[in-house]
């Protein structure tokens, strides 16, 4: 996701800054060369040397006849962001004021006037971040065209955010976003139909592509809506992680017919929709008492509506990229059945995959358009930002959406 970006990375005097050295190896691992700039608050709190350790680079501490500052954010400096975390409120309002009596801050000022995209990751006591001064300073800043990743309010402090969070805004800041002004729906997960009060009818989706290609939209500067549904039956390890949905407008649904009528709403202001949820095809009239065990028991079930095909009967000029899940593992057969739902519901274009790759970290596809169809065979972050270009393509040479 950061390949071939550097990050000239600011850290101030909050108690998160403790957090600095693994952000900085994340960064590393997601690509990104960082090198560190330390206040004087913050070496009382974590050694530059651990900085140093994180970067696999010399830290700058002060700022000398060597301009440093320059070096780093200035025209043609080293670096592609300035990413400032953990960063306080007297930071803030000082980057606000242009008050430069740190190395942090003089950065700050110079990739800000040399048009270098500017990360910030507030830190501070939920009281601190709730001041007017404080407040104002990062309104003030945010039109100057800064990202602020919004900090995780608990137990009355305003808590850095996720490693993940601050790596998807540093991707985003230093990244090409061609879905820029784009709004991007996109459902995820599985559907759950109620059987009685205890039972349910799911599928195996853990979701997890869904996510993948919400984020990659994200990354890629569109304002994106996730409408997802349950988790399916994992394993213990693959199911016990928290998720954080930083990238994206919420909404969580469980039924096929609460995941069609949240993304009919959705869609009413979308440039795009990603139906990537695996929508039961089956529902059933629910019991009011739990069914006993040890009877024979016959189901009736009625399908459920099409999603794809209700939202395009609504808007027949939507783009829209459907996913085709088999589960032959037959390549002609595949895609055989993708261009079929292509041309029936007037796609954009189809990811079709084999159903083995539920739950996985790791996807084969197979993103099938009118005219030919390209294999991707790899991580289900690469493929969400195959088809975040993919969409970018689309929508780029789409007269009836600008």
């Amino acid at each position: 996701m950061l390949e071939g970006v550097n990050v000239a990375l600011g850290v101030t005097g909050s108690i998160a800054a403790v957090k600095t050295v693994e952000l900085a190896h994340e960064l590393r691992r997601r690509g990104a060369a960082v090198r560190g700039v330390m206040t004087g608050s913050a070496q009382g709190i974590v050694h530059p040397w651990a900085v140093e350790f994180a970067t696999d680079d010399d830290v700058v501490t002060e700022i000398t006849g060597g301009v440093e500052h320059v070096e780093l954010c200035g025209y043609d400096g080293w670096a592609d962001v300035f990413l400032i975390a953990p960063a306080t409120a007297n930071t803030v309002g000082k980057i606000a004021g242009a008050v430069d009596d740190t190395p942090v801050t003089t950065c700050a000022t110079t990739a800000l006037g040399a048009d270098t995209p500017v990360v910030i990751a507030p830190a501070m006591h939920e009281p601190m971040y709730d001041h007017p001064g404080v407040l104002e300073a990062i309104e003030t800043v945010e039109g100057w065209g800064v990202d602020f990743v919004d900090p995780r309010i608990e137990e009355g402090k305003a808590k850095i955010a996720s490693e993940e969070a601050i790596v998807s805004a540093v991707a985003r800041a230093a990244g090409d976003r061609p879905l820029e002004g784009r709004r991007v729906v996109v459902t995820s997960g599985a559907t759950s139909e109620e059987l009685d009060p205890v039972r349910v009818l799911t599928n195996r989706s853990s979701g997890k592509m869904g996510r993948a290609v919400a984020r990659a939209c994200h990354v890629r500067g569109a304002d994106v809506t996730l409408v997802h549904g349950v988790v399916g039956p994992q394993p213990l390890e693959q199911g016990t992680s928290a998720v954080d949905v930083h990238y994206a407008e919420l909404r969580q649904v469980e039924s096929a017919a609460e995941m069609l009528e949240a993304t009919a709403d959705a869609c009413a202001e979308a440039d795009a929709l990603v139906s990537v949820a695996a929508i039961g095809d089956y529902t059933v009239d629910p019991r009011s008492e739990k069914i006993r065990s040890g009877q024979e028991l016959t189901l009736e079930l009625e399908p459920t509506p099409k999603l794809i095909d209700e939202i395009r009967a609504d808007h027949p000029d939507l783009p829209i990229v459907g996913f085709k899940t088999e589960t032959s593992g037959d390549e002609e057969a595949m895609i055989e059945r993708a261009r079929e739902t292509l041309e029936r519901t007037d796609l954009a274009f189809v990811v079709a995959n084999d159903a083995s790759v539920m739950g996985s970290d790791r996807t084969r596809a197979l993103l099938v358009h009118e005219a030919d169809a390209a294999r991707y065979e790899g991580t289900k972050a690469g493929l969400s930002f195959e088809i975040a270009d993919s969409i970018a393509a689309v929508l780029g040479g789409d007269e009836r959406r600008t």
